[in-house]
């Protein structure tokens, strides 16, 4: 059942709380932010969620106005997204993130879902803003995302890109490990876990943005 537990406290931090401070509420806002989901997409993002906590974690954010439901506007199936109250959170979800990145490690088995791993490589990413624009295609557990080099940042869209350098292939996990160590890249292709097709060093430069990030001059 959704619930309806308040701090009963002015604070504004309060306040935020008794909003999104249930248990996997700001987790489910994090999957939002880079494109809307299905319900069976959230669920997947989030396998240690039963279906029913859910729900009722969807319905509690719609109602205090952080997600609407909507439409996939190919598939005509039913989706959640961020009303422009909930993407207020962005900034907020990416200090945590930041704040939280020392924190230990979670007891196996540990999810980590291709959201949480390209808002990573938004913020961690520095590539030389002198470099030439470039455009990588990335499947990561079954979704395709557009990750853009250009002026010195990383973006990332959902959906195929236009035209694309390079084209890689891996699962959320491992495609973290390589952001932590882009040597690994070799082996991980001659085990199959990556694949990679166009210009490889494209891959390596965006890799390394994140390891040997260039210097943020503004």
């Amino acid at each position: 059942m959704p619930t309806s537990r308040s701090y009963r406290d002015s604070c504004g931090i309060a306040r935020a709380l008794d909003v999104v401070g249930e248990r996997w509420a700001l987790l489910v806002v994090r999957e939002l932010l880079l494109t809307p989901q299905r319900f069976s997409e959230l669920r997947h993002a989030l396998p240690h969620v039963s279906s029913n906590l859910l729900a009722d974690r969807l319905r509690e954010l719609e109602h205090n106005g952080v997600i609407r439901r909507g439409q996939a506007p190919a598939e005509g199936t039913r989706v959640y997204e961020l009303t422009e109250r909930g993407r207020k959170l962005e900034p907020i979800l990416r200090a945590l993130g930041d704040w939280g990145i020392d924190a230990p490690q979670p007891p196996p088995p540990a999810a980590l879902s291709a959201t949480s791993v390209l808002i990573f490589l938004q913020g961690a990413a520095r590539p030389d803003p002198a470099a030439p624009a470039t455009s990588c295609r990335l499947e990561l557990d079954g979704r395709v995302w557009t990750v853009r080099m250009a002026s010195g940042r990383v973006q990332v869209q959902p959906g195929e890109p236009a035209t694309a350098d390079v084209s890689l292939r891996a699962e959320p996990t491992t495609f973290s490990a390589l952001l932590s160590d882009p040597a690994t890249l070799p082996a991980a292709l001659a085990d199959g876990n990556v694949s990679v097709v166009g210009d490889r060093s494209v891959i390596d430069r965006l890799l390394h943005a994140v390891t040997d990030p260039w210097p943020d001059l503004n």
